[in-house]
């Protein structure tokens, strides 16, 4: 008795099989997390240093290069980039994908308080933070009111909101962008402290000394102690302003008589509009373990306790939240499981003409995609994107065994049999090559499940939960089905049914008669296979490559940068300008501009928030080469639009191709520009610039050292007064409520203007006296770096770009390759970042997984049939599949990226499915019923076309949710929807042909091997 009798014999058995499989996982499905992606832990840590007035090359070798140097030997590190600035120092340290950033920030903390010692002395302590690696936060939370200044808003943010949200479950950072945070600015009129003879030092070391924070500690009696508080420190612009700088004779000069003192913004560099009104705005971020579903989860439920204590005049609305794109997609994918679930079952209905043979198919569904929850929940998975994409396609997938199943059980009753003895005889028949479809399917995904990088990490939950869900569609198949049918299906079959008989019969007997034919000229068909075979490469080399393609998640982000001697003023002048560009497109929803992105006052970045994807009829590709345009078309900017990175784990613009060197800056933006000047020739980008470039103007002041020398004037004091006055570094702090604030002393606006006004500053000689600074130095004028950027402690240059529609990321960074090649000479390098560098690291990483799955299904299979031959027959339907899915990408439908890759993964396992069942039972016809190799593989071929067809139609119709799919996400269904469809169309259409031709060419005569069998037995009893 075979193990598929039993659970026919014993139905109560089968049934309680099953019902443990569903409630195990119902019971898992209400524990597992939903989440965007797998967990990935992908973090950066920034380092950021500040040191006001200094210039980036003194920043560059003083505060970024010993912080480098102490960083880099850390552990888990993938690349580490920096940015030396006017004033200020950025190190970057990307962190290896999955790489525990707990860890990692422990050791970089300790690292960098080792640095610490080399930094000047002037420079602030470094500032460092994790976050994970991303161009946007989460979500954008507008603050704005018609009473309150941002300044009094930033205040009420630092208090009262922002410590609230960054307690949040999973908030790394709560970050305010366009507030105005308080200080106290001492605005020096330098006549006015000549006429007082007052250095700017002199008021600084005043200022210092006379607010200063006292601890003086405590009184202690035998029985009583007393804390002692004494009124050292300043807390308002009426105490600065009585403030005693210089006692001369009888005469106070105070800090009003040489300054004019005010409580304002302690920068004025950044602000923040939405829907063209001032705003200051909260950017949430997450931290790299977070569930991003989650953390925003966290968020609104804080939020009506935060709108309940905001001022009356204050306002508060979410201008963004990145978890709308997210939900939307997860909702998209449950409601194409829904549709595929009820197209395979019509299909299946089709096919059978009876509802009752429908049940026993349509079971398998519900039972393995909620059965695998169980098997996600003990692996740690998660409901996500790729587990739910899983889903949509394990729906053609599990009903593919029950379907052979009941097929083949189908045919014996017809041929006479009692739908208990069809039961078991059919499940007899097809046990083994229901176990060998089985395990081959789940072979195929294994190498995907153990692949490392981004590709892994992404899909591990993918494979693994396809795979766990193909084996219980098998379990189900052998036990429940064959039960199913011995109970529910009937010797009298319905008008429909047998209609559906007929029309199958003629359909065979007419495939029959072709196959017959093509058995005659097998050499024909062993050329087109070859043909085929080497078409596939060449429609592989002509396809457009890249990582993902874009998705429409709903927002164009603009980055707009003004020349990098533009202030403030400059870049505001410009912004209505940007809204009214941004307010020219209908598929407008909200809008929301940052000016002085990332402490560059220079810069700007802008986010139209769209309509939500039933409401427009232009999709966010569509748009970003018209904002595109339309930001160009700017006088005073330099804009680029894009989308956001579609993938985890990159930020900013697809292209990031950077040249690193050893050389002088001079030299290496020379050669860029060559490198830019034949990427904007060549027509394959819609912008392209780079992060260097020499256009900062500078003045130098020249010393006259013997003079100073002679008139007693140190360096140290020339430089103290230059930085008192121009810096804008503040020299103490005082509090006010319990919060400190910066006291800033600095020139007046008009006194800085520009680099020649000298002779209104003065330094003091040995003898006491002030005198101009113009009498010691002179002012010469140049330009420099905007910026001093390095890369893996290179000196480097960044060329970004944004590729032109129909252009691949592949075939922009091959451009710039063969470009770099030619115009750099020895000496210099390159390298990549974002998401050009996880192109580069998974590209090829597919290409080999695919490779491996074949070896696996082959080892499989041998396994399976006890021959190294029969395989060979099997996977040589395989080019003809890959062949299907290559022809529209090589049309440009697609291309050749991360789901399409998956996608011809996938097809290996479907594909061989029919080899297995039209060889499988080839042999067996041979052993059993002693016919020739040519009889049994046409009779074989003919048995199984209905099983074959019915499984096919049953995948490639129930991928038409993914093809005709829309809204959130709908581009990454469509890839990998596309690729099976099509590839199993057309490679199911020519295996049908083709295993049997290679049966015939390399398949064993098993009559014989039998006959010899019986002979060596024979001979043994003797």
């Amino acid at each position: 008795m075979r193990f598929t009798d039993i659970f026919i014999r014993r139905p109560v058995l089968a049934s309680v099989v099953s019902l443990i499989i569903l409630l195990l996982g119902l019971n898992a499905l209400k524990t597992l997390q939903v989440r965007q992606y797998p967990q990935l832990e992908n973090a950066v840590i920034n380092i950021s240093t500040a040191y006001p007035g200094a210039s980036s090359e003194l920043v560059s070798g003083f505060i970024t290069s010993p912080i480098q140097q102490a960083v880099a030997s850390a552990e888990g590190i993938d690349y580490l980039t920096s940015s030396s600035n006017q004033g200020s120092s950025l190190v970057e340290v990307h962190l290896k994908l999955g790489f525990d950033s707990s860890t990692a920030m422990t050791e970089i903390l300790s690292k960098v308080a080792e640095a610490r010692r080399q930094l000047p002395s002037d420079a602030e302590e470094p500032v460092i933070q994790k976050s994970t690696t991303g161009s946007t936060a989460l979500m954008y939370v507008s603050f704005f009111s018609r009473d309150m200044s941002e300044a009094q808003i930033t205040d009420y943010l630092k208090r009262v909101v922002q410590p609230q949200l960054e307690t949040a479950d999973g908030v790394a950072k709560a970050e305010i962008l366009g507030g105005k945070t308080f200080a106290m600015r001492v605005w020096l009129n330098p006549q006015k402290l000549a006429a007082f003879d007052l250095t700017p030092q002199d008021v600084a070391r005043a200022v210092g000394s006379n607010s200063f924070l006292s601890a003086a500690g405590a009184t202690k009696g035998q029985y009583i102690t007393a804390n002692i508080t004494a009124d050292t420190d300043l807390h308002s612009v009426q105490e600065f302003q009585q403030l005693v700088v210089k006692r001369d004779d009888a005469t106070l000069v105070r800090l009003q008589d040489v300054a004019t003192i005010e409580l304002d913004a302690e920068s004025d560099d950044s602000a923040v509009y939405f829907n063209g009104n001032r705003a200051v705005f909260m950017a949430i971020t997450s931290l790299p373990a977070a569930n991003p579903l989650e953390v925003i989860d966290n968020i609104y439920d804080l939020m009506p306790a935060l709108e309940k204590q905001l001022p009356s005049a204050l306002n508060v609305k979410v201008a963004y939240d990145a978890t709308k794109f997210i939900r939307d997609s997860i909702n998209e994918v449950i409601k194409t499981v829904g549709e595929a679930t009820v197209i395979v079952i019509f299909v299946i209905f089709l096919f059978l003409g009876s509802f009752r043979a429908v049940m026993i198919p349509v079971v398998t569904i519900p039972l393995s995609l909620i059965g695998v929850c169980f098997f996600m929940l003990a692996l740690g998975y998660s409901i996500n994107l790729l587990t739910l994409l899983a889903m949509v396609l394990a729906i053609g997938l599990v009903v593919d065994d029950a379907i052979v199943v009941v097929e083949n059980i189908h045919r014996h009753i017809d041929e006479g049999l009692s739908p208990f003895k069809a039961a078991i005889i059919g499940a007899r028949e097809i046990a083994t090559p229901v176990i060998s479809m089985t395990l081959t399917l789940a072979a195929v995904y294994a190498p995907i499940g153990f692949l490392g990088g981004l590709t892994g990490g992404l899909f591990k939950e993918f494979a693994f939960a396809l795979a766990g869900a193909v084996i219980i569609s098998g379990v189900i198949a052998l036990t429940l089905s064959p039960m199913m049918c011995s109970k529910l299906m009937t010797e009298t079959n319905s008008k429909m049914a047998i209609w559906l008989d007929e029309v199958f019969e003629k359909l065979t007997g007419a495939y029959q008669r072709r196959l017959h034919n093509a058995l005659n000229y097998r050499p024909v068909t062993l050329v087109m296979v070859l043909t085929m075979l080497v078409s596939c490469f060449f429609l592989y080399q002509l396809s457009n490559k890249e990582l993902a393609r874009d998705e429409d998640q709903g927002i164009i982000f603009s980055m707009s940068t003004a020349p990098v001697s533009a202030t403030h003023d400059y870049v505001a002048a410009y912004t209505d300008e940007v809204i009214k560009t941004i307010e020219t497109f209908d598929e407008r929803n909200d809008y929301f501009i940052v000016q002085g992105a990332d402490g560059a006052a220079n810069s700007m970045f802008s986010g139209m928030i769209l309509k939500t994807w039933g409401e427009r009829e232009r999709s966010q590709m569509e748009l970003v080469p018209i904002m595109q345009q339309r930001m160009g078309d700017i006088a005073g900017y330099q804009s680029v639009s894009f989308n956001l990175p579609t993938l985890p784990g990159s930020s900013g613009l697809p292209v990031q191709f950077v040249i690193t060197t050893a050389q002088d800056y001079k030299v290496l933006y020379e050669l860029g520009q060559e490198l830019l000047d034949e990427a904007r020739k060549s027509g394959k980008f819609l912008f392209v610039n780079s992060d260097l470039k020499f256009d900062k103007p500078t003045a130098h002041i020249s010393i006259n050292r013997s003079k100073a020398a002679e008139l007693g004037i140190s360096m140290q004091d020339i430089g103290a007064a230059l930085a008192t006055m121009l810096s804008g570094g503040y020299t103490t702090r005082f509090s006010v409520e319990g919060r400190s604030y910066k006291v800033i002393p600095q020139v007046l606006r008009e006194y800085r203007a520009t680099a020649e006004q000298l002779d209104d500053y003065y330094v003091r000689t040995a003898s006491g006296e002030l005198i101009p600074l113009s009498t010691i130095a002179e002012v010469s004028k140049g330009v420099e770096p905007n910026k001093r950027g390095q890369f893996q402690q290179l000196n480097a240059m960044v060329v970004e770009g944004v590729m032109t529609p129909g252009i691949s990321l592949g075939e922009a960074l091959s451009f710039l390759e063969q470009k770099a090649q030619t115009i750099f000479p020895q000496g210099y390098g390159y390298e990549y970042a974002g998401q050009s560098r996880q192109y580069k690291q998974e590209g090829s990483a597919l290409i080999f997984t695919f490779f491996f799955a074949l070896l696996m299904i082959y080892l499989v299979l041998a396994a399976q049939f006890e021959s190294f031959r029969d395989p060979f027959i099997i996977l040589v339907s395989v080019p003809m599949s890959l062949l299907g899915a290559l022809i529209p990408i090589a049309f440009g439908v697609t291309s050749v990226n991360i789901y399409t890759q998956i996608g011809l993964v996938t097809l290996i396992g479907l594909i061989t499915k029919h080899g297995i069942l039209i060889v499988e039972f080839a042999n067996q016809l041979q052993v059993e019923q002693g016919l020739s190799k040519r009889e049994a593989i046409e009779q074989a071929a003919g048995i199984r076309l209905r099983a074959i067809l019915m499984t096919t139609a049953a995948m490639v119709v129930g991928e038409a949710p993914l093809l005709f799919a829309s809204g959130a996400g709908a581009v990454s269904r469509f890839d990998i929807g596309l690729v099976i469809a099509s590839g199993l169309s057309i490679g199911t259409l020519f295996t049908l042909f083709v295993v049997p031709t290679m049966y015939m060419i390399l398949g064993a005569d098993h009559s014989q091997i039998e006959k010899q069998e019986d002979v060596d037995g024979e001979l043994s009893h003797a």
